[in-house]
């Protein structure tokens, strides 16, 4: 894969006595995220995906994406294919909804999870990805000077991006993603406030 940038949320969790849980959030589009801070003669690098660039994997209906706890396939919470990952693409973000079942609500890593989403350890959402190779679309990415009234980064935008999974990380990069997790007829858990940081690849 090409890598796992870091987009933070801001996180609540709903709870309640009775079955599935929806994990609600949006990964958006035309944010930018620090990969590389720069240093020692070298530039920042920063990262973008244009409006519907995971649209190819949302689209294909024999195409799985998974939503993971830390990018680990060990870990899963929900899948498109398996029908508990449910995505809706638009021009703005990429919008999912998880319908975690009971019997994931029984495994290790859910557990692991709450523990570290209600200590406030739970920052961020980051995709796993592949940038669509060159024989296949015209133009899936190009780098471009950030405009100097911004900063004097490297933008990378990528266009057309296989999406393999969602995962539920612990670093950000910044606060334009969100997150939720809920039940019907629940109570508002909130997690303790937790560090921001700032990612360096």
């Amino acid at each position: 894969m090409d890598g796992f940038p870091i987009y933070a949320g801001g996180l609540e969790l709903r709870d309640a006595g009775d079955g599935s849980r929806r994990l609600t959030g949006k990964f958006p589009y035309n944010s930018r995220a620090v990969i590389n801070s720069g240093g020692n003669g070298r530039k920042p690098r920063k990262e973008a995906f244009a409006p519907r660039a995971f649209g190819f994997a949302v689209d294909d209906p024999d195409r799985d994406i998974h939503l993971l706890v830390g990018h680990s396939f060990d870990r899963p919470l929900a899948s498109k294919k398996a029908g508990t990952f449910l995505l809706n693409d638009t021009d703005e973000a990429l919008n999912f909804e998880a319908v975690i079942l009971p019997e994931i609500q029984e495994a290790t890593w859910w557990t692991d999870f709450l523990a570290q989403f209600t200590a406030g350890l739970v920052g961020g959402i980051s995709p796993g990805f592949r940038v669509a190779p060159p024989e296949a679309v015209k133009k899936a990415e190009e780098t471009t000077e950030e405009d100097p009234s911004e900063g004097n980064a490297l933008i990378r935008t990528i266009f057309e991006a296989i999406l393999f999974e969602l995962s539920l990380v612990t670093r950000p990069a910044y606060t334009e993603t969100s997150l939720d997790l809920r039940q019907l007829d629940s109570g508002l858990i909130v997690p303790k406030k937790s560090a921001h940081y700032r990612w360096r690849a």
